[in-house]
């Protein structure tokens, strides 16, 4: 009886999987803030983000992260300690909802080449607590890469190109009462412009495409980026 529970549980799943419109674009509403302590090497940073499956109104996930930063002196990396929380809704009508509690560790370091083009690494380990599943992890690497437009610096009033790329690797492929996932987890490919309105805050508008095991889907993305 339990295997058969299992079998309609995953079969389920699938079928829940699948019924995910990949012609439908969706949209992500994102605030990125950083703040660096008066005459300290830490900081605090973080992000909201209310991302949809359609322009707005069906949920596909509600994360809020935040996190301690560290940028030790006369080295170009600057390090962090965060938590986040994200409640994740399914594609469609249905309201239902699940949660997870996040830890994570990163590492930025950011590279300048050819004289105008502003890359950052981002190196990301999360420490996952995902409902109804078992302790995860997962291992991320993102290239953000930024070109001024009508500037050679990316300063105030400057125009620039976007562009990053990110993959998803999981730690782990059980997850719980003989549930599996792939070993990868996902990649998003971004491309968008960005407008610097001023040293503390500046915006971005975008399109990015994120492929999983079982779906793929383009979401347009609108972010404001402060530091504060």
């Amino acid at each position: 009886m339990s295997k058969a529970i299992v079998f309609v549980f995953i079969l389920f799943s699938s079928v829940a999987f699948s019924q995910v419109d990949e012609s439908k674009t969706g949209a992500w509403y994102m605030y990125f803030f950083n703040h660096q302590f008066k005459d300290s090497e830490f900081g605090i940073q973080g992000d909201i983000q209310h991302r949809n499956w359609n322009l707005a109104g069906d949920l596909e996930q509600l994360l809020v992260r935040t996190g301690l930063t560290y940028a030790p002196k006369d080295a170009d990396v600057k390090f962090t300690l965060g938590y986040a929380n994200i409640t994740s809704g399914v594609f469609g009508d249905s309201d239902d909802t699940s949660g997870e509690n996040r830890i994570y560790q990163e590492a930025l370091i950011p590279q300048k080449i050819l004289g105008r083009v502003f890359l950052t690494h981002r190196f990301r380990y999360e420490q996952r607590f995902v409902e109804n599943q078992d302790f995860r992890t997962r291992y991320r690497y993102n290239v953000f890469v930024n070109i001024p437009i009508n500037k050679k610096t990316l300063d105030e009033k400057a125009i620039y190109a976007a562009f990053y790329n990110e993959l998803f690797i999981n730690g782990q492929e059980r997850i719980g009462d003989n549930r599996s996932v792939e070993l990868f987890d996902r990649n998003r490919t971004y491309l968008g412009i960005g407008y610097i309105l001023k040293p503390s805050i500046r915006f971005q508008f975008g399109w990015m495409n994120q492929k999983t095991v079982n779906w793929g889907k383009g979401q347009l993305q609108f972010s404001v980026h402060h530091n504060f």
